[in-house]
């Protein structure tokens, strides 16, 4: 049961987050955007270093081993496989003028939700290795720590589900249709931490590797597409505030909890 809460919370952010279309009219404010996307950007680093960094560099000191060659592994892994989905899925950042990845005939619409869907897949590999490192039954991740990073990731969902929910309604969708956009894009968050999930408990010795995989993949989405949106044209100032609040919410609730 609390596997399967866990896996739920971030999932059931981005939908209320998303829900949202419903209740705001026209588009979303420039500066709450930035404001949101820093938040965003600030709650992922916080997330990949206390709550992944650090535990995977704790379980390879505990197994005797050397502390820091599973995480630089893993880090820079899941660097790489985020730059590789970068790579060859087409998508649409956030006010962008043309597409990423490998030419299709896809719609912007389509476009808009792969972009958000590429960077929730790290989201819930995370929440995914933190609850199998809680089940492993070793003292580096507690419950409270597993719950934690979830609470965290569904805080910064809300936004983004919103931030991407929002924007549909300019491609002339309807607000239903907008929504289920947004709902869909966060599906791969839950489906992602399951997989992990299975995976870690077949081969338990690799989750220092797989925490510091999912870690660097949460990076690469903060530093290729958050912060850019979020600094983006004037008041970039209010992103860098964002980020701060979002940076300190996330290392609280990590160290308070954890």
């Amino acid at each position: 049961m609390k596997v399967i809460i866990g896996v739920a919370i971030p999932f059931v952010g981005t939908t209320l987050g998303a829900g949202m279309v419903f209740f705001m009219k026209g588009e979303m404010n420039a500066r709450l955007q930035k404001l949101l996307l820093g938040f965003a950007s600030g709650v992922m680093i916080a997330a990949a270093v206390w709550s992944l960094l650090i535990p995977a560099i704790d379980m390879s000191e505990t197994a005797g081993k050397v502390a820091w060659i599973p995480a630089l592994i893993g880090f820079l892994i899941g660097i790489g496989f985020l730059l590789l989905l970068d790579i060859l899925i087409p998508h649409l950042h956030l006010n962008a003028d043309s597409p990423e990845g490998t030419p299709s005939g896809l719609g912007k619409s389509l476009m808009l939700v792969l972009a958000v869907t590429l960077h929730n897949i790290p989201e819930g590999m995370a929440v995914g290795v933190v609850l199998a490192g809680m089940l492993s039954g070793g003292e580096i991740i507690t419950t409270a720590g597993a719950f934690a990073l979830a609470a965290g990731i569904a805080i910064q969902n809300f936004p983004e589900g919103a931030i991407i929910s929002m924007p549909l309604l300019g491609t002339g969708l309807s607000r239903g249709k907008a929504f289920r956009y947004g709902f869909l894009s966060g599906i791969v968050e839950p489906v992602g931490a399951v997989i992990t999930i299975l995976l870690t408990s077949l081969v338990t010795p690799i989750l220092p590797y797989i925490l510091s995989f999912a870690a660097g993949a949460m990076i690469y989405v903060v530093v290729e597409e958050l912060i850019p949106e979020a600094q983006a044209g004037e008041h970039s100032n209010i992103g860098t505030i964002g980020a701060a609040l979002g940076f300190a919410l996330m290392m609280v609730l990590d160290v308070a909890l954890g």
